[in-house]
Formats: C-alpha cells, sequence, structure tokens
C-alpha cells in the first residue's frame, strides 16, 4: 500500500460532457448561422462596399479636380487682385493695415521662444504689428519663462503683449475670443494665428496681406504647413502623408471650386470684421476653427487657400501625443456636424450646390464615412466573413477600390511612396480611435469635449529640421503604461482569423491578417514614435 502513488482520476463522464458541450455549442451556431448571422455579416458587406463607392468617387472626384487645377487654373494672385505692399518714405507705414498676432500657449516649455522670435521677426512695420500671446499655462515656471522672454522682445522695441487668464475656459478658443476684447486690438485689421510651434517665414504677412486688402470677399488667407521633423520616425512619416494629401488636394481643391475649406487654426489670416460677423468664436466643440469657418462661409465669405506660403510646424512623435490629437480632430468635426448640419440646410444665402459640397463632401463622407469604412470593412467586417465562408465579397470591394484609393491618397508626398504599405496598415489601426471618437462626437457622448494639448519636442530648433539632436533610443517605461489595450485585443481578434484562413480559407486573406495583426501589437505595445531628445 505504501508504494502506491496517489492519483487524480478524472470521471469517465467528463469527456463526455465535454464533447456534449462542445457539440451543442456547435448545433447552436449551425442553427442561427444561415437565419441570423449570415444575413447580417452579408448586409454589412452591402453597407461597406457603398461607403467605399462612395469614398471612392470622392476621392476620383478629388483626383479630376485637383489635375484641372494644377494645368489650367489660374495662380491664385491671377484669380484675384493682388497688388504688394511698397515702403514709402512720404506715407511712411500708414499704407499698411495694423495686423494682430495671436499666439495661444499652454506650458509650452520647449517651443515658446520659437514661436515668439519668429513671430517678433516679422518683415513689417512695427507700429503696425501688435504681438499677443495668449499664456493659459498652469505651470507657474512656464508661465514666467515665457513673459521673460515677451519682455525681452519688448525691450527691443517690438509691440508684444503678455495675456493670461485665471481659467482655461473655452481653451483656445476662449482664448483667442478673450485677446480680440482687448482695448489696443480695436485698431486692428486682421488677425494672423500660429500655435506656439509654427514658425512663419518673415515675408508671411506680405506674400498674404493684399489679398484681404484687395479683395473684400475674402475673409480667410490659409498657409500651408511645412514639418520640421517629418524624418523623425516611421510615425512622423505617416502622418506627413496624411496631412501633405489635405493640403495639396483637398485644400486646393476646396479653394479652388467652391472657396471653401476647414481653417487648421494656425497658420491663418482672417479679417477681424469676418470674424466678428460670424459670430466671433465658440468653444462648443473641440474644431473651434473649423466651427467659425463654417459659419464664416454660411455669410458669404470665400476663402483663400496658399500652397505656395509654408509655415514650419512639428508634428506630434509620441504615439500616446498623436492619438489624444487624432481624436480631437475626428471626434470634434463629428461632433460640429451634427449642431450645424440643419443650419447649413436652411441658409439662404449658400448656393445649393455649396451646401450639398459642405455637408456631403467636406463632412459627410470625408470626416465619417472615411473613418468608418477603413476600420469596419477592412478590420472588422472582412475578417468576419472568414469565419462565416458563406458571406459573399466581390474582390472589386475588397481588393480593387482600396488599391485605388490609396493611391490616390499618395499623390501628395510622392517622396514616401515606397512606406505606402506600411502607410495603409497604420491608418487602420488608427481607424480605430477615428471611428470611435466620429462616434462619441455624434452621440456627445463622455470625450466630446475633452481637449489634451499635443505634447511637442522642439524639434524645430534644429536649422534643417534635422532629429540630430534626438537620441535614437525607445523611451523606456514600464510595460504596463505602455500596453493600449483596445490595439491589443483588436490583434487577437485578426491574428484568430488570419490562423483560421490560413487553414481553412481560399482568398489567401491571411497575409494582409497576418501583417495587420502586427501593426495592431506593436501600436498596443507603444512601439511607435518613441525617440526623445
Amino acid at each position: 500500500m505504501e508504494g502506491v502513488t496517489p492519483k487524480f482520476v478524472l470521471p469517465e463522464t467528463f469527456d463526455g460532457v465535454r464533447m456534449e458541450i462542445t457539440g451543442q455549442l456547435g448545433m447552436i451556431w449551425e442553427l442561427v448561422k444561415a437565419p441570423v448571422i449570415v444575413p447580417l455579416l452579408q448586409l454589412a458587406v452591402y453597407i461597406c462596399l457603398v461607403m467605399s463607392v462612395m469614398l471612392l468617387c470622392e476621392r476620383v472626384y478629388m483626383g479630376i479636380v485637383i489635375v484641372l487645377v494644377k494645368l489650367f487654373w489660374k495662380k491664385p494672385d491671377k484669380r484675384y487682385k493682388f497688388d504688394p505692399i511698397h515702403d514709402d518714405e512720404e506715407l511712411g507705414s500708414s499704407n499698411f493695415p495694423v495686423v494682430l498676432v495671436q499666439i495661444p500657449m499652454f506650458n509650452e516649455r520647449e517651443v515658446y521662444k520659437l514661436s515668439i522670435g519668429a513671430a517678433c521677426g516679422l518683415s513689417w512695420p512695427s507700429d503696425r504689428l501688435v504681438i499677443q500671446v495668449l499664456d493659459d499655462s498652469t505651470d507657474p515656471t512656464v508661465k514666467q519663462m515665457v513673459e521673460m522672454e515677451c519682455q525681452r522682445w519688448a525691450s527691443k522695441g517690438i509691440n508684444i503683449r503678455y495675456q493670461i487668464r485665471e481659467n482655461r475656459v473655452g481653451y483656445k478658443a476662449g482664448a483667442l475670443k478673450e485677446g480680440l476684447k482687448r482695448s489696443y486690438v480695436k485698431h486692428c485689421e486682421y488677425v494672423v494665428i500660429f500655435d506656439a510651434d509654427f514658425q512663419p517665414e518673415p515675408d508671411f504677412l506680405r506674400r498674404s496681406i493684399p489679398f484681404l486688402i484687395h479683395n473684400s470677399n475674402i475673409a480667410l488667407v490659409q498657409a500651408r504647413w511645412r514639418f520640421v521633423n517629418s524624418d523623425e520616425c516611421l510615425l512622423t512619416r505617416m502622418q506627413e502623408m496624411s496631412l501633405d494629401y489635405h493640403f495639396t488636394v483637398e485644400q486646393e481643391v476646396g479653394s479652388s471650386t467652391h472657396a471653401f475649406f476647414g481653417f487648421n487654426g494656425t497658420a491663418g489670416i482672417w479679417r477681424i470684421a469676418a470674424i466678428n460677423e460670424a459670430g466671433g468664436w465658440k468653444d462648443r466643440t473641440t474644431v473651434e476653427d473649423m466651427d467659425l469657418a463654417v459659419r464664416a462661409s454660411l455669410r458669404g465669405w470665400k476663402f483663400l487657400y496658399l500652397g505656395d506660403l509654408q509655415v514650419k510646424s512639428e508634428l506630434p512623435s509620441t504615439f500616446r501625443a498623436f492619438r489624444f490629437q487624432q481624436h480631437r480632430w475626428s471626434c470634434g468635426p463629428a461632433n460640429l456636424f451634427r449642431k450645424m448640419v440643419m443650419e447649413i440646410i436652411r441658409n439662404k444665402k449658400v448656393r445649393f450646390w455649396k451646401k450639398v459640397y459642405v455637408i456631403y463632401s467636406f463632412f459627410f463622407v470625408r470626416k465619417i464615412i472615411a473613418h468608418w469604412v477603413t476600420f469596419c470593412f477592412y478590420c472588422v467586417v472582412l475578417p468576419l466573413t472568414i469565419l462565416v465562408p458563406e458571406v459573399y465579397v466581390p474582390i472589386w470591394g475588397s481588393v480593387y477600390i482600396p488599391s485605388i484609393i490609396t493611391i490616390l491618397n499618395s499623390v501628395g508626398t510622392p517622396r514616401s511612396i515606397h512606406l505606402l504599405f506600411y502607410w495603409i496598415l497604420f491608418e487602420n489601426v488608427m481607424s480605430l480611435h477615428r471611428t470611435k471618437a466620429t462616434l462619441i462626437g455624434l452621440f456627445e457622448a463622455g470625450r466630446a469635449n475633452e481637449w489634451v494639448v499635443t505634447a511637442k519636442l522642439g524639434s524645430g530648433q534644429s536649422a534643417k529640421g534635422n532629429t540630430k539632436g534626438l537620441k535614437r533610443f525607445p523611451r523606456i517605461f514600464k510595460l504596463p503604461d505602455r500596453l493600449n489595450t483596445l490595439e491589443l485585443g483588436f490583434a487577437a481578434f485578426l491574428f484568430v482569423c488570419g490562423c483560421y484562413d490560413f487553414v481553412h480559407g481560399k482568398n489567401n486573406y491571411f497575409i494582409y491578417l497576418f501583417l495587420q495583426t502586427l501593426s495592431f501589437f506593436i501600436s498596443g505595445l507603444g512601439w511607435i514614435g518613441t525617440y526623445v531628445q
């Protein structure tokens, strides 16, 4: 008896029960699949295909128009009246309008000197230029540094004002609105806005203000952003590709055809009278810039985009900062669409086709459908059809249309054409957050009014915008602080679908699914854009 080793013996019925449960679950799945799962999933496929066609038509339309613009449209200085402002010894500076420069800031320790120095270096008569630093910083040390920088420039004869508020009500919109209430602003005709990391060239005002002076129906002149740290890491290269399309195509088309586009919030010059007529700055959404642009457009004002006028700026170089920025940029437009769609429809000052352009093209397709179809179709519906092979997905919808859309999106950044495949995978990952943000904005849920200022590293301090000052190694965080569970969850889901397709599938989608799994996994671990100074 002592030599007998005790054993744990499972009941003989255990395996039988397990097999019975598995069989019952399989039977339930088969009973539900045909009448419920297959029709619902097939309907989802059809909806996604419709959205894909909508997006394709939008991209083709934009592509055709931009080609016509480049080949046949006149340059802005030919379409509109443009006479440079010349220095006149007899008139002095009286022929120059008074311009207000607003620089909103919030704890901008790394970049405050860049923007203030660039604004103070603008080639414009000092008695016709007012620089207003709107500092909402909560860090006393930063506030002191910014104030001392303003005092340093003031001692050189620059008319610079340092303004602070007791609270951050309205965030950026509140600061800009408060700045326009100052008594010394009453004599200003135009206001140019630069975020804290933007560095205009000295001739910025001389190249833009004449359009406003000689064309009384223009409310806004928007410049293009040029990114000083686009080569910093793969994350910044991906952002450059998306934003270059926005500037090269979307804004150029809007400016040329309907004289309307969304103000980008910075590197633009407004006619103060147009701001006042449109109702001023409002903080009802996190896209106060787009809000003002739509309201001004509904009152008949025109906008002009100058692609040749470029302003240096910095791209977010950490995945965390980029996610917060994209949440705001996706949630805000959806929330604004919810609040303004009926106002746009009822407006009587705007032509019918311009209403169609603003509602359908500008808001619905670009700000909502583009995110939804990318995420729902390529990250949810298409993988699910692998598990339910009875659902039919035409190859033109799963391969041809996305290929054409991707090629059309790449025209803005030809130097990065070799990164196109990585960009597709990355955009699919970000579509998860953008889709979530648009739903929050449309239903005005919990984070609809969340505003997190994008962190900046001051990369633009290098002369050529290179990354010599950056140490090429990832930040060292504790692993739990870096995990993004949503991305990791989708990585697991796509991996399972990929494995199933590898074993049972016929379309060889597993190649895409495994690569997309890797993209979600890398993003889930936060291994994107983690270089530091």
